[in-house]
């Protein structure tokens, strides 16, 4: 695989950082999951029971990695630790900076002793300011501090929150595309660096759209109520068996088509629909002929008819018609994970796949410190420092190596 030989320690829980580090691990990196006795958080969500094993959560940030359980608040835990880093290509943690540097597995307390070492620090605020020490999730520094909540909601009503994980996973490929850039960079210089990724500096990044018009001429773009958009055309449209659908308008051949497409081409000769228009009377005029139409079909009749006129369209599916979808199947969106105990179960797919490579399958995400005694063989310790570090605590092995 295209990683193949890359070596990744990574310290880290939740999604963003561990996501990352997982892309990693299915391209063919040797991924080592650093975790306390506590574990990661994740491992909480739908833990294995006696009818299912395998957790959805877990194993989706962590499949293909090898685990190790070190206390790095003790002086033995945290040599272990560097003990990896010391032959291993990229560290990729999402601790606190404050934590770290207590710990003195901050960058600035690593990089003379280990310069080859890329060092990929994921956080809420970045490591600078006074955010640099404020807990954040993709629901709050990405989702809500970078404007993108208030760009997406309409006004009125209760903001509704981005679903678990999606600011994470934003964060996650471009934490991945910095970190590539660092190996690419050290393959001419020999010299690793600081890889810097936050959340609320990507979610600003991923609202690049209207914040780009803020910035040049200082108008917030932000979602409107139905009835006082300026498209009468494009967004979302509900068809006769009650079901959505939503239309992107995508430049002036857009006006006819889809005009011939619900069935009134001769609306297309009238001067006053010539877009774009610019009275709201108008658009909600026009808005209502084409909510009438689209309301007459079946979603299935309203599709043939979009698609027959190129206009570009997607009904709004349910998490069970996107598992079926055969879109969705043909572009790889899904994979089978190892449940770790002799099963498997679907999963999504890492999101970018390389056509004539094929990947070897999923291995399944470790048990808590399922590989602690292995590598720390790795690492140089010998049996009788294994056995002392796991009596002292600085080290656990968990079940299953």
């Amino acid at each position: 695989m295209l990683l193949q030989g890359l070596k990744v320690v990574e310290l880290a829980t939740w999604i963003a950082a561990p996501g990352c580090a997982m892309i990693m691990a299915e391209w063919g990196a040797e991924v080592i999951k650093v975790e306390s006795a506590a574990g990661d958080a994740t491992r909480g969500f739908f833990p294995d029971t006696p009818l299912v094993t395998g957790s959805p959560i877990f194993a989706m940030e962590n499949r293909g990695k090898r685990g190790i359980v070190l206390d790095t608040a003790s002086a033995a835990g945290r040599e272990a630790l560097v003990r990896l880093l010391a032959d291993a290509d990229v560290f990729i943690t999402n601790v606190r900076p404050g934590a770290l540097a207590r710990a003195r597995l901050d960058y600035d307390s690593l990089k003379d002793a280990l310069p080859r070492l890329i060092y990929a620090s994921v956080s809420g605020y970045g490591l600078d300011g006074e955010g640099a020490h404020i807990p954040g999730f993709d629901l709050t520094a990405f989702w809500n501090r970078s404007g993108a909540a208030f760009a997406t909601n309409p006004p009125g009503g209760e903001p509704l929150p981005c679903r678990p994980a999606f600011g994470d996973h934003v964060t996650a490929m471009a934490t991945l595309g910095g970190v590539l850039a660092a190996v690419h960079e050290r393959g001419r210089t020999g010299r690793g660096r600081l890889v810097e990724a936050s959340l609320v500096r990507i979610g600003v990044y991923a609202l690049g759209w209207d914040m780009s018009v803020r910035l040049r001429y200082g108008e917030a773009v932000t979602a409107q109520a139905r009835d006082d958009r300026p498209s009468a055309l494009g967004g979302y449209f509900r068809t006769a068996d009650d079901r959505w659908f939503y239309i992107v308008v995508r430049g002036p051949g857009c006006f006819p088509a889809i005009l011939r497409a619900i069935g009134r081409p001769e609306l297309a000769a009238e001067a006053r629909f010539a877009p774009p228009i610019a009275d709201l009377a108008v658009v909600r005029e026009l808005r209502a002929v084409v909510d009438g139409a689209w309301g007459r079909m079946t979603l299935a009749e309203a599709a043939r008819r979009l698609t027959a006129q190129d206009v570009a369209w997607a009904p709004l599916m349910t998490l069970d018609e996107v598992v079926d979808d055969p879109l969705a199947r043909a572009a790889g969106c899904f994979t089978s994970t190892p449940d770790g105990h002799g099963g498997a179960f679907a999963a999504p797919a890492t999101p970018i796949r390389f056509p004539g490579l094929e990947p070897p399958p999923p291995a399944p995400a470790p048990r808590l410190g399922e590989h602690t005694r292995r590598i720390l063989a790795e690492a140089g310790y010998g049996e009788a420092a294994i056995e002392a570090m796991l009596a002292a605590g600085a080290a656990v092995q968990g079940a299953g190596d």
